[in-house]
């Protein structure tokens, strides 16, 4: 067997063997299958997190996780996080179009 398939599940190396679908849709389905969909949208939102904020902003941020539908955001400047919470819409819907899923509904700045 190739080297490229043993790390792979068997339903999707069935499902690739198969050709019934493109190698896209079978990654799909698997994630899908494995309720992994949401997961991989926050790892994008999170990961887009510099680009929608800026590079100086990112530096001043940590510990960014996602629970129940809420960015919660670790700020070291009070005054950054002041300013953040009047751009809080924009951020949430920049994240969200950079995650290509509604991932969040609100952001928590401590």
């Amino acid at each position: 067997m190739n080297s490229v398939f043993v790390s792979l599940p068997i339903k999707i190396i069935s499902l690739i063997r198969t050709n019934d679908q493109s190698l896209g849709d079978a990654i799909r389905e698997f994630l899908h299958s494995y309720r992994l969909e949401d997961k991989l949208h926050e790892t994008r939102l999170i990961q887009s997190w510099e680009k929608v904020v800026g590079a100086m902003v990112a530096k001043h941020t940590q510990g960014l996780y996602i629970k129940n539908k809420i960015l919660f955001v670790r700020i070291d400047s009070s005054a950054l996080r002041n300013e953040l919470s009047y751009s809080r819409e924009k951020i949430i819907r920049d994240l969200n179009r950079e995650a290509s899923a509604n991932v969040i509904e609100d952001i928590v700045f401590k």
